[in-house]
């Protein structure tokens, strides 16, 4: 069986960074990847996806960004592409095309066994990534067998799905994304929303993710939160990294005409059924924007920037339409796809 000291299951942007540093501690390893480098930004993110963060948030150790365009947000594939060329400028042992089947305990460390053979190891490193599967709920399998099914995996553009109505269930950042895309694309898009995070693209002239970083909320160690499993849980931003395209609120999917509902709670009899609590989860959301930019703005009084910054700028609450509908008869009303924008695990 052959063996190595460290094997790291992933070449995307946590298992080469890790690669780098155990090469500079002079530690031998292997990195498995069961497609190519950056598999996932490859194959499994939609054709207009652009990153959330940044391009200056995006270096990786030993290699800052250096591009001319701090401020933007790189494609997916852009990004893939730098990752293949860091891996290549760091020698990063990479096997590609290999699958792990399974781990097991094995003396003082693990067998590894993949489909081309059994590889003994001291200490493993899961850089799988934290959205590798999507997350259906269990009543999925009662949608009419004639729905198409994809989640933000699958999905690449609008053309792809039947002809159709569509419900994307989820409002946080893939959603929210694909919900736009599709509605102006000249489909007629339905959106479930539940808990979800609401917050500008821009405060006060900064990106809020700068912003997080500048109040130190990046620094909250694991050990220091209080209810870790909630805090793993919460849902990502409800941002984007197209041009023009922020805010990506429920305001301006409304404007465009997306029909918003509340969180989906089941199906019965082809019969979508969603809950009444709409109202609650975006007076939370609001809520919780709110409280977050008093933070920011708190911080800058503090340090006596605020003659230096543009004013406040609180955005709009979250318009609620009149009656949100409870249920849907997708079948009956055209529905030829539902989009699972419901998390990862």
């Amino acid at each position: 069986m052959e063996r190595t000291t460290t094997v790291i299951i992933g070449a995307g942007q946590t298992g080469l960074a890790m690669s780098r540093e155990l090469a500079a501690r002079g530690v031998d390893h292997l990195i498995l990847e069961r497609g190519k480098i950056a598999n996932s930004w490859r194959r499994e993110r939609w054709d207009s996806l652009r990153l959330l963060t940044p391009n200056w948030m995006n270096g990786l150790p030993g290699a800052a960004y250096d591009g001319s365009d701090p401020e933007g947000y790189m494609t997916a594939s852009a990004f893939a592409g730098r990752l293949e060329r860091y891996a290549a400028a760091n020698a990063a042992p990479v096997r590609d095309e290999t699958t792990v089947l399974g781990v097991q305990a094995s003396g003082a460390g693990y067998r590894v066994q993949t489909d081309q053979g059994a590889i003994g190891c001291g200490t493993l490193v899961l850089a799988t990534g934290a959205a590798a599967r999507a997350h259906r709920p269990a009543f999925a399998r009662d949608l009419p067998a004639g729905i198409a099914q994809i989640t933000p995996l699958d999905y690449k553009r609008p053309g792809d799905l039947p002809p159709g109505r569509v419900l994307v269930v989820g409002a946080s950042a893939s959603g929210s994304q694909i919900a736009r895309e599709l509605q102006r694309a000249g489909r007629d898009v339905t959106l479930a929303v539940g808990a979800h995070v609401r917050v500008p693209r821009r405060y006060r002239s900064t990106d809020v993710l700068a912003w997080l970083d500048i109040i130190g909320r990046w620094n909250d160690r694991f050990d220091a939160v209080e209810d870790l499993d909630r805090q793993r849980a919460l849902p990502s931003l409800q941002l984007t990294g197209l041009a023009g395209d922020n805010p990506l609120g429920l305001n301006e999917l409304q404007e465009i005409g997306v029909e918003i509902v509340g969180r989906m709670a089941g199906v019965r009899d082809g019969i979508a059924l969603f809950s009444g609590s709409l109202a609650n989860h975006c007076a939370s959301a609001d809520l919780k924007q709110n409280r977050f930019l008093a933070e920011i703005d708190a911080w800058v009084r503090e340090n006596g920037l605020d003659p230096l910054l543009p004013a406040p700028d609180r955005p709009a609450a979250t318009r609620i339409p009149h009656a949100p509908r409870l249920t849907i008869d997708l079948a009956r009303e055209g529905f030829g796809a539902v989009v699972w924008a419901t998390g990862t695990g």
